[in-house]
C-alpha cells in the first residue's frame, strides 16, 4: 500500500494510505486524493509499504518531493520516479527554538547559545518518544545540553557558552546545532540539525544530515505519480464581489445562445486538465447562491443547441457534462450510498466466480456446480448468467424504488434537462447522467465512491465490471444492444430490455416534481444529514487520574454539521452529544500517550471557557484520517479554535509529550485545523471558490483576449454586413420608388392621350351634327 506524508515545518500533517494490493509486485491503485493544507508545507513524501498481518509493516522505499519541485510543474508532475531507501538520518522532523549572540570584551570573546526548547521531534525509541539532547558546534568547538528523557517536546532553557580565540569571533561564520536521541546501548540516533548565523534567534526547522547516497538505481522499484499543487491566496470577500455578480447575472438573466457570457468565456480558457476542478468549483458557487438549477439549465441549454447528433449529447467532456457529473457527486453521494451499498457489500461478501467471455473462463477457478466433477464451460456461463441477473435485478429494484430518496434538487435539474431534447432523447440525456456517469462508475470502482474501504479482488472486480457493462446498456436504453463486439453479453439482453421499460417509468416519476417544492440548497449537506457514522472507542479525560487501556468504551458515533453524537449502539434511544460549535481542536494523539495506535482527541470549550478533551480510538489509520478530516470540516469556521495543543495525555501529574506538570499549560504543538482531505462533503467556501475561477481566467487572459478580439471582429463584420444590407435595401427601395414614379408618369401620359382623343371625337360629332 502507499502512504503519503505531508509536512509543514517538518510537522507530519497528514497521512493517507491507499488500499492494500495483496501478493503483487506490480500494484495498480488508481486512487486520487485532495489535501487542503496551509501555505507553509515544504515536503510531500510517499512511502511504499509492505503490509504484514503480524508485526509492523515494512517500508519498501520512498519518494520525497519538495514544494518547489511540485510548483515548478504548472500542469502537474506526472512521471515514473525511482524509490529511494529510507535512511533514519534523513527521516527528521520538528523545530528548535534558539537564541544566539556573540559577546566581546577586552579579555575574550564567547558565543552564547540559549537552547530554549524543541517540538515534534521524530520518535526514535520503541515507546514512541526520544531522549533528546542538543549539541552546538562552532569552529571545532562544541557543547551539549542535558538529556531529557522520554519526550518529543523537550524544554531545556539552557545557555551553552563557547570561549573563542582571537580571530574566531567572525560574525560571518556559521553555527551548527544538532539534536540527538541518547541511547544507553549503541550509538545515538540523529534527530536533525540546523546551520545558522551567530546573531539569530527564533524557531528553526531541523534538517537531515545530508547523506549523498544514490537512489538505489531503481532496484527498489518505481512509482508513477500525478501530483498538482494549486496554491491560492484568498482575499477578503469584497474583492470577489464584482466577479460573483457577473457569474450570478449570467444565469439570472441569460443572453442569447450565441452571445458570449462569463461562463462561455470561462469554458474557452479552461484546459482539459482543469475543467473538472472548474466545474466542481462552479457547482459549489451556485449551490452557495441557491442558483444551481438555473446554472445547470443554462449550460445544458447551450449544450443541446450546439449538438447536432442526439447520440453524442452530453457524451463529451464539456463544461456542461462535467458540471452535471460533479453536481450529482456533490448532492447525491448519500443517496448513492443508500441505494447501492447493501448490494455492493453483498457482492463483496459472496465473492462468486462470474464470467461470460469464453476466452476468459477458467474452469480451475470456478467452484464445483455439480457433484459429477468440475463444471463445464456451459455450466459456468449458465451459473454466471443467473448470478448477474440476480445482482442486476437487485440493483434495478433498488434504483427504481428510490424516487423518494433522490434529493429534490437533483430531480428538478433532471426535469429541466428533460424539456430540451425531443422524444426519447430526453430520457437518454437523463439516463446518460444518472446511469453512465454516476451509478455505473460507482459499481465499477466502489472504493473511489467511498462504498468500500478497499479495492475489489480480481474475482469480485470482474463481477462488478460485467454489472457495470450491463447497467451502461440500461442507461443507453438498450439502443446499442447487439451492435458491439461483446456478443457473449447476449444472455443478459432480455433482462436489460426489461429494465429499460422500468427505467422510463422511473424517470417519469423522478421528474414529476414541482419547482416550488424544491428546498433551497445552500449547503452540500443539510444540518440534519449525517456526514459520517460508525463505532469508535471513547474515553473522556476528567480529573487527575491514571488513564488505562480498558478505560476506552465502545460507542456508536454520528457526525452532522451541528453535533457529534454517540450511544451504546446504533439503535440505542438515549444519546449524548458534543455541539460542533464548541469544538476548538481536533488532533492526533501520540502512540505513547496510551500505548495505543490510531487515537485522536476532540477538544471542546464550555460556556465558562474551560477546556475538555475526549479521546477517540479508530480501528485503523484510514478511519482515523477520515474522522479527523470530517470533524475538522464541520468545525473549521468556529470562533475559538486553539493555536496549540498537547499531542500527549496528562498522566502521572505531567503531560507525556512535553513533561509539563500543569494540566492547563499551553499546548506544545501547533494545531492543524486547516488540514483536511477533500471530498464531496467539503463545506462551501465562496471566497476560495471564486478565487479559483479568477485564477483560471487570469491564467487564460491571452486566450481570453484572442476570443474577445475574434468576437469583436465578428461584431464589426456583422455591423458592416448589416450596414451593407441596409444600404442595399435602401437602394432597392429607391429603385422601387423610381419604378412607381415611372409607372405613374406613364399612366398620366396615357390619360392625356386618351383625353385628347375624346375631345377630338366630341368636336367631330359637333361639326357634323345638323
Amino acid at each position: 500500500y502507499l502512504c503519503a506524508s505531508l509536512s509543514e515545518f517538518s510537522y507530519i500533517l497528514g497521512r493517507k494510505l491507499t488500499a492494500t494490493v495483496w501478493r503483487n509486485l506490480n500494484p495498480f491503485w488508481g486512487e486520487e486524493y485532495t489535501l487542503h493544507l496551509p501555505m507553509g508545507f515544504h515536503t510531500l513524501t510517499f512511502y511504499v509499504m509492505d503490509e504484514d498481518t503480524i508485526g509492523h509493516d515494512d517500508v519498501i522505499g520512498k519518494i520525497s518531493l519538495s514544494k518547489d519541485v511540485i510548483a515548478a510543474q504548472h500542469k502537474g508532475l506526472d512521471n515514473w520516479l525511482n524509490l529511494t531507501r529510507v535512511d533514519p538520518d534523513e527521516e527528521v522532523q520538528g523545530e528548535i527554538h534558539l537564541a544566539l549572540e556573540l559577546h566581546r570584551d577586552a579579555q575574550r570573546s564567547s558565543l552564547h547559545c540559549h537552547v530554549i526548547e524543541a517540538r515534534d521531534l521524530a520518535p526514535r525509541d520503541i515507546s514512541g518518544t526520544s531522549d533528546p539532547f542538543t549539541r552546538i558546534i562552532y569552529n571545532n568547538l562544541s557543547a551539549e545540553t542535558s538529556i531529557i528523557k522520554k519526550t518529543r517536546f523537550p524544554h531545556w532553557d539552557e545557555t551553552l557558552e563557547l570561549s573563542l580565540d582571537e580571530g574566531d569571533d567572525d560574525e560571518g561564520g556559521s553555527v551548527t546545532v544538532e539534536v540527538w536521541d541518547w541511547d544507553m546501548v549503541g550509538k545515538n540516533d540523529f534527530l536533525g540539525k540546523v546551520r545558522l548565523s551567530p546573531l539569530l534567534q527564533g524557531w528553526f526547522r531541523l534538517l537531515p544530515l545530508g547523506n549523498t547516497e544514490d537512489d538505489a538505481g531503481g532496484k527498489l522499484g518505481a512509482l508513477r505519480l500525478k501530483v498538482r499543487l494549486a496554491e491560492n491566496r484568498i482575499l477578503p470577500s469584497v474583492y470577489y464581489q464584482p466577479l460573483m455578480e457577473l457569474l450570478v447575472e449570467a444565469v439570472i438573466s441569460p443572453s442569447e445562445v450565441d452571445e458570449p457570457t462569463p461562463l462561455t468565456l470561462l469554458e474557452e480558457v479552461t484546459t482539459v486538465e482543469s475543467r473538472q476542478e472548474v466545474a466542481m468549483t462552479l457547482v459549489k458557487i451556485y449551490l452557495g447562491q441557491g442558483l444551481v438549477v438555473p446554472f445547470l439549465d443554462y449550460l445544458n441549454t447551450r449544450e443541446v443547441h450546439s449538438t447536432t447528433d442526439p447520440n453524442t449529447l452530453f457524451r463529451s467532456n464539456s463544461l456542461a457534462s462535467k458540471a452535471m457529473e460533479q453536481f450529482m457527486k456533490a448532492v447525491g453521494m448519500l443517496y448513492l450510498h443508500e441505494v447501492l451499498k447493501p448490494i455492493i457489500n453483498r457482492i463483496f461478501e459472496e465473492r462468486k466466480y462470474v464470467e461470460l467471455d469464453p476466452c476468459k473462463i477458467d474452469l480451475n477457478r470456478s467452484r464445483r456446480i455439480s457433484f459429477k466433477g468440475s463444471a463445464s464451460e456451459a455450466e459456468v456461463r449458465e451459473s454466471s448468467v443467473g448470478l448477474l441477473q440476480t445482482y442486476l435485478s437487485s440493483i434495478m429494484e433498488a434504483i427504481v424504488g428510490s424516487v423518494s430518496q433522490c434529493p429534490p434538487v437533483m430531480r428538478v435539474v433532471f426535469k429541466q434537462l428533460h424539456k430540451h431534447p425531443h422524444g426519447d432523447d430526453g430520457y437518454l440525456a437523463i439516463s446518460g447522467f444518472f446511469f453512465l456517469r454516476l451509478f455505473a462508475p460507482a459499481i465499477l470502482t466502489p472504493k473511489l465512491f467511498h462504498l468500500r474501504d478497499h479495492h475489489a479482488d480480481t474475482r469480485t472486480s470482474r463481477t462488478l465490471l460485467l454489472l457495470a457493462k450491463a447497467l451502461q446498456s440500461v442507461g443507453n436504453l438498450g439502443l446499442q444492444l447487439g451492435h458491439g463486439k461483446e456478443q457473449w453479453m447476449t444472455p443478459l439482453h432480455p433482462i436489460i430490455l426489461c429494465s429499460v421499460a422500468s427505467v422510463k417509468d422511473f424517470l417519469d416519476k423522478l421528474i414529476d416534481i414541482d419547482h416550488m417544492s424544491e428546498a433551497p440548497q445552500r449547503a452540500v449537506f443539510l444540518p440534519s444529514v449525517i456526514v459520517k457514522e460508525g463505532f469508535l472507542q471513547k474515553y473522556k479525560a476528567e480529573g487527575p487520574q491514571l488513564l488505562k487501556r480498558f478505560a476506552f468504551k465502545k460507542r456508536y458515533f454520528w457526525l452532522s454539521s451541528e453535533s457529534l453524537s454517540y450511544a451504546k449502539s446504533p439503535d440505542w434511544q438515549v444519546r449524548s452529544s458534543i455541539p460542533i460549535a464548541r469544538v476548538c481542536a481536533v488532533e492526533r494523539v501520540d502512540e505513547n500517550a496510551f500505548q495505543l495506535q490510531n487515537i485522536m482527541q476532540v477538544i471542546t470549550q464550555d460556556t465558562d471557557g474551560q477546556l475538555h478533551t475526549t479521546y477517540l480510538q479508530c480501528k485503523n489509520v484510514n478511519e482515523l484520517n477520515q474522522w479527523l478530516s470530517a470533524i475538522r470540516k464541520v468545525s473549521i469556521y468556529n470562533e475559538h479554535m486553539l493555536p496549540s495543543f498537547h499531542p500527549g495525555a496528562h498522566r502521572g501529574n505531567k503531560w507525556t509529550c512535553c513533561l509539563q506538570p500543569d494540566r492547563t499549560a499551553l499546548g506544545c504543538s501547533r494545531t492543524h485545523s486547516a488540514v483536511t482531505l477533500g471530498d464531496w462533503s467539503d463545506p462551501l467556501d465562496p471566497d476560495a471558490e471564486t478565487q479559483i475561477i479568477y485564477k483560471e481566467l487570469l491564467q487564460g487572459r491571452d486566450k481570453l483576449r484572442h476570443v474577445l478580439d475574434h468576437h469583436h471582429d465578428i461584431q464589426v463584420a456583422t455591423v458592416i454586413n448589416k450596414t451593407l444590407l441596409l444600404l442595399l435595401l435602401l437602394l432597392l427601395l429607391l429603385l422601387l420608388l423610381l419604378l412607381l414614379l415611372l409607372m405613374y408618369l406613364e399612366c398620366n401620359v396615357l390619360w392625356i392621350k386618351a383625353s385628347a382623343i375624346c375631345i377630338n371625337v366630341n368636336v367631330f360629332f359637333i361639326i357634323i351634327s345638323p
